[in-house]
């Protein structure tokens, strides 16, 4: 009974953020939006939607992901695939996350699915802490983003893979490869289908199972999270942020803080860093392009959905001192003239 209420719960949830889609395109041809909401409500409703459409694609990629992953790789072919020794492996996933272009919601249920099916927790981190800044679609946008300071670029790219290494070097050092303490329902959800014991539409029904269970368990974390950062979009006073851009330990710190709170996807958000270049030190240009993509609102409630409290705590804290410590690091660096 407590199953079939989570589900009608879920689709519920997933019916209304449709619903508000539809309104948000055809709503003021059937009535005035702003009779019912002030400008500022109207506003979040905007920056909402936005957000979820922005993100809802690569979402999708990154559940089908988990799916085919799930029903269609064994263990033993993803264990073929990694290196036994632990330092290799943290590479590997590096040279993975180049090629894979998701953002840092999308990648979340790819990596759980991973782990589950025998990647090495560490790498898996690694995976998930890069992937959404070195695949090749933020590559580029990066670089586009910002032609005359190539700072910008190479250390956001340089502070990613640092930062990911650190990460893992961390997750190997204190969790040692414990992934039932890391995985809800670790131990439940962890077999596999083997193709030669399964037909191929019973596998396609298997597929189409996994998708709605992972993309129900996912998305209604999201919206809660999205909603909560179109409201702090909407009502944060963004003057603040001006008072402290020549302050390099403040300023850094606030830009950081400002790229969970805005919660842009990965893909995008250069462009929008891009406008503060003439008001912020370079230090703390590398905070808001580094840290957004591995840690925002609307991820931080992905993240707690597919991983235990413990280990997501772990996470935020861990990724916040070695961002927060490269980019001060970076910043000198760069006045000094390198980079």
């Amino acid at each position: 009974m407590s199953i079939v209420i989570r589900y009608v719960g879920n689709v519920f949830l997933f019916l209304l953020a449709l619903l508000l889609m539809v309104f948000f395109f055809i709503g003021q041809e059937i009535m005035d939006i702003n009779a019912f909401l002030s400008s500022r409500w109207n506003s979040v409703f905007v920056v909402f939607l936005s957000i979820f459409l922005e993100a809802l694609p690569f979402l999708l990629i990154g559940v089908l992901a988990s799916a085919f992953i799930q029903v269609f790789v064994s263990e033993e072919m993803v264990q073929r695939c990694i290196p036994k020794n632990s330092i290799k492996a943290l590479f590997f996933a590096i040279i993975a996350a180049l090629v894979t272009p998701v953002c840092e919601c999308a990648i979340i249920p790819v990596v759980r699915r991973l782990i589950q099916k025998g990647i090495p927790l560490h790498a898996g981190v690694v995976l998930l802490v890069a992937a959404p800044i070195l695949n090749f679609i933020v590559f580029a946008s990066t670089y586009y983003a910002f032609p005359n300071h190539p700072a910008l670029f190479y250390g956001r790219v340089l502070l990613c893979v640092i930062t990911a290494l650190l990460v893992g070097l961390f997750t190997l050092v204190f969790f040692n490869g414990k992934v039932e303490h890391v995985i809800h329902n670790y131990g439940e959800i962890s077999h596999s289908i083997e193709g030669s014991k399964t037909s191929f539409s019973e596998r396609w029904r298997e597929f189409i199972q996994h998708f709605s269970q992972d993309f129900f368990s996912v998305v209604k974390y999201f919206i809660i999270g999205a909603l909560i950062a179109s409201c702090l979009q909407v009502f944060f006073n963004r003057s603040l942020l001006t008072e402290l851009g020549e302050q390099s330990i403040f300023g850094t710190a606030a830009m950081m803080g400002f790229s969970y709170l805005l919660s842009l996807c990965s893909e995008a958000d250069a462009f929008v860093a891009a406008t503060f270049v003439n008001s912020f030190r370079p230090e703390a240009m590398l905070g808001f392009l580094v840290f957004g993509p591995m840690l925002d609102l609307k991820n931080t409630f992905v993240l707690f959905a597919c991983f235990k409290p413990r280990f997501v705590l772990m996470f935020i804290i861990v990724v916040t001192c070695i961002v927060f410590s490269l980019s001060l690091l970076a910043g000198v660096i760069i006045e000094m003239g390198g980079l």
